[in-house]
C-alpha cells in the first residue's frame, strides 16, 4: 500500500524504514503468493497493474475494518460489556438518535450504541448480521424474512433550493411553482419519490438531468444548475439550504428493523425510546 502511494521503491522503503533491496524482494514475495503482478517496474519507478490497483482498494478496506476493530474494542475494555450497532445513511436520517442514545445508555449502565454510516438504501451488513439495527424503507424490508420492523415515521417530499431563492419564502410549493425550473432527478431516488418526479415533468414539461447522488445534487443546486426534491429524512438542518413541503399526497414510511431471533431486552428498550421521540414530537418536520 505504501509503495502504491508513493509509486517509488526508495521513498516507499525510507517511509517504511526498511532497506530498498528488503522492499523489493518483499513485493516479489507477495506477487508469487497472491498469483498475479501487482506493480509495473520501470526505471521511472512503479505503477499498479489493473489487478493490483483491485488489490490494493480491498487492502484499503481490510485496513479500515481492522483499525474500526481495533477503536471499538478499546473503548469496550474501558467503558462497555456489551453493544448495538445501528446502520444508517447519516445522521439525520434518525434525527433523534442522539437523544435516544444518551437516554438508553442512563439507564443501561455498559452497554453501548454505535452508529454506523452506511449507503443509502443498503442494508448488506445488517443480512449478514453484522448489524443488530438498521434504518430503512419499509417498502423495502416487508419480503425479507426473519426481521422485524419497527415504524418510526413517515417522511414527506420537500423541495430543496437556497435559501436566497424567491421560492424559499413560500410556506407550501405547488406543481406550478416550478415552471421554468430545471428539476434534477435521479441520485438513488426511492419509488415514491420517483413518481413524484415523473408526475411534474410529465405535467410540466421541464428540463432537467440526473445528479448521482444527495451530495452532488446540494452542490448542483449551489452551483445554480437546478432545484430538486428529496425526502425530509435527508434534512441535516444546517440551515444551507430551504427545504419547504412539497404538495404532494406520496410519503415514504421509514422504520428500523431488527433480527428476528435477536431477543435481547436492551435492544427492544432502545428502540422503544426511539420511537417515543417521535411519538412525542408528532409536529417535527420530517
Amino acid at each position: 500500500m505504501e509503495l502504491a502511494k508513493t509509486c517509488n521503491f526508495n521513498r516507499a522503503a525510507e517511509n517504511l524504514f526498511i532497506s530498498q533491496p528488503t522492499l523489493t524482494y518483499q513485493i516479489r514475495v507477495v506477487e508469487e503468493e497472491v498469483g498475479f503482478q501487482i506493480f509495473y517496474r520501470s526505471a521511472k519507478g512503479a505503477l499498479l497493474t489493473p489487478e493490483g490497483q483491485q488489490f490494493c482498494i480491498a487492502l484499503r478496506n481490510i485496513r479500515d475494518e481492522l483499525k474500526f476493530a481495533i477503536e471499538q474494542g478499546q473503548n469496550f475494555g474501558s467503558r462497555y460489556k456489551a453493544n448495538i450497532s445501528i446502520g444508517l445513511p447519516m445522521r439525520s436520517a434518525i434525527y433523534f438518535l442522539p437523544q435516544a442514545i444518551e437516554k438508553f445508555e442512563q439507564s443501561h449502565e455498559g452497554i453501548s450504541v454505535t452508529p454506523i454510516f452506511i449507503p443509502l438504501g443498503s442494508c448488506d451488513k445488517f443480512l449478514r448480521g453484522e448489524q443488530d439495527i438498521v434504518f430503512a424503507r419499509e417498502e423495502d424490508m416487508k419480503r425479507i424474512p426473519d426481521i422485524k420492523i419497527h415504524k418510526l415515521f413517515q417522511s414527506k417530499i420537500y423541495l430543496i433550493t437556497e435559501n436566497v431563492d424567491p421560492l424559499a419564502k413560500k410556506e407550501k410549493i405547488f406543481m406550478e411553482d416550478l415552471i421554468g425550473r430545471t428539476l434534477m432527478v435521479g441520485g438513488g431516488s426511492q419509488p415514491e419519490l420517483r413518481a413524484v418526479q415523473r408526475r411534474v415533468l410529465e405535467k410540466l414539461n421541464l428540463p432537467h438531468f440526473n445528479s448521482n447522488d444527495y451530495e452532488t445534487t446540494l452542490t448542483n443546486i449551489t452551483a445554480h444548475k437546478g432545484i430538486c426534491l428529496a425526502p425530509g429524512f435527508l434534512n441535516d438542518r444546517n440551515q444551507n439550504f430551504a427545504w419547504i413541503p412539497f404538495d404532494c399526497d406520496e410519503k415514504i414510511s421509514c422504520v428500523v428493523c431488527t433480527h428476528a431471533g435477536d431477543k435481547r431486552k436492551d435492544v427492544e428498550d432502545f428502540i422503544h425510546i426511539l420511537q417515543n421521540f417521535y411519538i412525542e414530537n408528532p409536529n417535527f418536520p420530517v
